[in-house]
């Protein structure tokens, strides 16, 4: 796959004087992620307050949260593609005005179809433009190869800490004006990602203009599903997904029906969103030292052995506080040592739309973990199963990212001047 040349592709382009200062990257790409994976974060809560109050089934709420993640999964590819040709700013802004739509549109729909829409296909669009794929694309331009590991890991942590900030507050909404309400005073809320985006203006995409590019997208998609590391880091990124948007979602009504008050789903989902700062912030300055493959291994093996034990022993608050801290150290702690293997192999370049396609497949693992999950609740009355497949898809992420090379490609004079 590698032709000799002096030019490797995980090579971080200088910004300059006139590009932007790390703080200014983290702070305003922090404050973005907390809202906007905050916001997302709490979904979970209003799968009862919603179907209680529509007369729908567990299943009806699953599929629109299920066609979100295969909705941000799929946006997700044109909004890094955006952002690499137009820069982070324009998409930031258009994601965050489908955001408040989205949810006006969540708390106003009255079928299943609205619902799915809104829900479903509005908010999944507004998340891609919103989150970790276009801010990571900044990060890579913008900050050197030596701190890129740590600095996605800071971004990623901000996204945990907004789970735990907003999870509370989003229950406190619910249960103080009504979930109508919460939604709305959300949808207000997500607005003030327009004003941090203008922190992430790119000096190199003024007026629309595009930095000059070795490969064109075609060029570089055929090169990345040609290599293997890719499609195995793919592979597990599904899980990932399959993972924690089961348990985001599932995980209230799975205690609720064990006879667990609502209180302790609330403090669960946000002491996985705490302890998940510690997990991101490690597993990105972990990847500045050790091969992230075996960082990412790691993490998926000890999430099947967690879920197992939680499984095991007899469920209580204590047993469930447990587990949500213990998941928490794992739960988006995937994130930084991903990207930062697609930034390391490929280059900076494209890697919005590269970590887009990741994505789209972290969001096709989303889909079957929340839509198996409310499916087979309501086939079986229990989540065992889906419990059990989680347990088996952990091992078997564990194992196919064993192998990943993380050494970069070396693009040779010959493809670069095809490329130009």
């Amino acid at each position: 796959m590698s032709i000799a040349s002096p030019t490797p592709a995980g090579a971080a382009p200088n910004p300059g004087p006139a590009g932007l200062s790390t703080l200014q990257v983290l702070v305003c790409g922090a404050f973005i992620v907390t809202l906007s994976m905050g916001i997302r974060h709490g979904f979970g809560l209003w799968l009862q307050p919603v179907t209680q109050s529509q007369g729908w089934t567990r299943e009806t709420f699953a599929f629109a949260l299920a066609v979100q993640n295969l909705s941000w999964g799929v946006f997700g590819i044109f909004a890094g593609m955006a952002a690499d040709r137009f820069g982070a700013f324009k998409v930031l802004v258009v994601g965050a005005a489908l955001y408040a739509l989205g949810l006006l549109g969540m708390a106003m729909s009255t079928t299943s179809l609205g619902f799915a829409l809104t829900a479903g296909i509005l908010i999944g669009a507004a998340q891609a433009g919103t989150t970790y794929a276009v801010i990571y694309g900044v990060i890579g331009r913008q900050i050197p190869a030596e701190k890129r590991s740590w600095a996605m890991g800071v971004a990623a942590a901000a996204g945990s800490f907004g789970q735990f900030l907003m999870v509370p507050v989003e229950g406190w909404l619910i249960s103080s004006f009504g979930w109508q309400e919460a939604l709305m005073v959300l949808g207000a809320a997500v607005l003030l990602i327009m004003p941090l985006a203008w922190g992430l203006r790119e000096p190199g995409f003024a007026g629309g203009t595009m930095p000059r590019r070795e490969q064109s997208i075609l060029q570089a998609l055929r090169e990345a599903f040609k290599y293997r590391s890719f499609q195995l880091l793919m592979a597990g990124y599904f899980v990932c997904g399959f993972q924690v948007v089961f348990i985001g979602v599932h995980m209230p009504s799975y205690l609720k029906d064990n006879g667990l008050s609502p209180q302790v789903a609330s403090y669960a989902l946000a002491l996985i969103g705490l302890f998940n700062v510690i997990g991101t912030y490690a597993a990105g300055a972990l990847g500045q030292r050790m091969p992230k493959r075996y960082i990412l291994a790691f993490i998926y093996m000890a999430r099947a052995v967690v879920i197992s034990i939680f499984l095991l022993v007899p469920l209580s608050p204590a047993s469930v506080y447990v587990f949500s801290a213990v998941m928490g150290v794992l739960w988006l702690s995937t994130v930084p040592p991903t990207n930062a293997v697609v930034a390391q192999i490929f280059g900076v370049a494209h890697l919005s739309m590269l970590g887009g396609f990741v994505f789209f497949s972290h969001q096709i693992g989303s889909f079957m973990g929340v839509w198996l999950g409310g499916v087979l609740y309501d086939r079986t009355g229990s989540y065992n199963i889906v419990w059990y497949i989680s347990i088996a898809l952990g091992v078997f992420a564990a194992l196919i990212n064993l192998p990943v090379r993380e050494s970069p490609i070396v693009r040779g004079p010959q493809r670069m001047g095809a490329a130009a």
